[in-house]
């Protein structure tokens, strides 16, 4: 087996193409990731527009008091005159601005008396003024290659007229459950000795929320030639394979048998020192993945974030980083290997401080997938060489959901 640190640096350098790309329209790419660069195609604004609603005039102006309004220019009409001395244009916001003028007084500053303004608060040159390129600038690169779009993103190629980017296709991932006693969802129970599968649903409701689509392909009998058939099956279409259960060293795992043997597949490691999910195994065939998880559902849950989502940003040109914190021990931690623990938690932030504790956790197997429910979880990591923690010592905490 080998070390966390190094099953990370391991994955870090395997090669990974990215997927396939395609068009959509603009308002149907929200969680996609975008596949060209955005570049602004003119200036915005393309002439010195009105900020707000007010008279447009020359700042040195100010010093007379009054102004005479010679005109007026509503958003989206053409400027017919420009500012003499001693004028005001009334302008309103979005309105461009007149030649000559180079300041915006709001009307908030003026009393109109006739035709005329009186200047009751000056205001400084340029105010109120969006000059030329002020949101972006003809040539400029707005969002990049690889950025996952958002309502913001959207806003921006709205505004360039970009009706159909294009962004990469959605990576597959095809999960398989593996086991003589594993049933499906909906199976009927025969026998106390059987287990209903909720890794399929779990794993695939991981792969949806990271930009994945999820191929089901259900749970096989524990022999090899259902194995073999089943990953084969997978291979014909999906990008990354993901197995759960036999992984380890039973009379009856064949998964590690078939992806060396029959499947062709590079081994790029077995067994890693870690808690959950020591007998992870990540292999390789050309551009698609084989990742075998352990059975347990805490287990394939940990592992499945930590070797299944790295592969899938990168195949949609982006980089999974885990999200950790330090934060403060309410109660005492106790390290139960000397392995690299991955340990369910429970976050809250007070007074700008990261706090955790373990209340209602259950203690157990790998198999309590329960402990990861709630909206404010985390795991918090240690290494091998770490011991228990008292309350008050500072511990790394990853963020895996992301809710606070």
């Amino acid at each position: 087996m080998i070390s966390f640190e190094e099953s990370m640096q391991r994955l870090a350098h395997i090669q990974i193409a990215t997927v396939g790309v395609e068009k959509l329209f603009v308002e149907d790419t929200p969680k996609r990731v975008l596949a060209q660069d955005i570049i602004a195609v003119n200036n915005s604004p393309e002439a010195p527009t009105a900020a707000m609603d007010g008279y447009a005039i020359r700042a040195e102006d100010q010093a007379k008091g009054r102004l005479k309004i010679v005109a007026e220019t509503p958003a989206g009409s053409e400027v017919v005159k420009g500012v003499g001395e001693g004028e005001a244009i009334k302008t309103f916001t979005g309105s461009l601005m007149p030649p000559n003028a180079d300041t915006l007084i709001p009307i908030e500053h003026v009393v109109v008396e006739k035709d005329e303004i009186v200047i009751k608060e000056p205001v400084d040159k340029g105010y109120s003024v969006r000059p030329i390129g002020e949101n972006y600038k003809k040539g400029e690169v707005l969002i990049t290659k690889g950025t996952l779009i958002g309502f913001a993103e959207i806003g921006v190629m709205a505004s360039l007229n970009v009706v159909m980017p294009l962004v990469y296709q959605q990576p597959k991932v095809a999960i398989i459950a593996t086991g003589s006693e594993v049933l499906e969802i909906g199976q009927k129970q025969t026998s106390p000795a059987q287990l209903r599968s909720s890794n399929n649903s779990t794993l695939a409701a991981l792969a949806k929320l990271h930009g994945a689509k999820a191929v089901q392909l259900g749970a096989v009998r524990d022999d090899k030639a259902s194995i073999v058939e089943a990953f084969k099956m997978a291979l014909t279409s999906a990008d990354i394979v993901v197995s759960t259960g036999g992984v380890s060293v039973g009379d009856y795992d064949f998964v590690k048998d078939v992806v060396r043997e029959e499947l062709g597949a590079e081994v790029i490691f077995k067994g890693v020192i870690i808690k959950p999910g020591q007998h992870v195994m990540v292999a390789q065939r050309d551009n698609q993945f084989i990742v075998a998880l352990p059975g347990f559902a805490y287990s394939s849950t940990v592992t499945f974030m930590l070797y299944v989502l790295p592969i899938l940003y990168r195949m949609q040109a982006r980089e999974y980083k885990m999200s950790v914190v330090y934060a403060i021990l309410k109660e005492p931690f106790i390290k139960r290997s000397k392995k690299t623990e991955f340990t369910p938690c429970n976050l809250y932030i007070e007074d700008g401080e990261f706090f955790v504790d373990f209340q209602g956790n259950r203690q157990g197997s790998s198999a309590i997938l329960t402990n990861m429910l709630g909206e404010h979880k985390g795991l918090v990591i240690t290494d091998p060489q770490e011991s228990s923690k008292e309350a008050g010592e500072r511990v790394r905490v990853w963020l895996f959901n992301n809710t606070i």
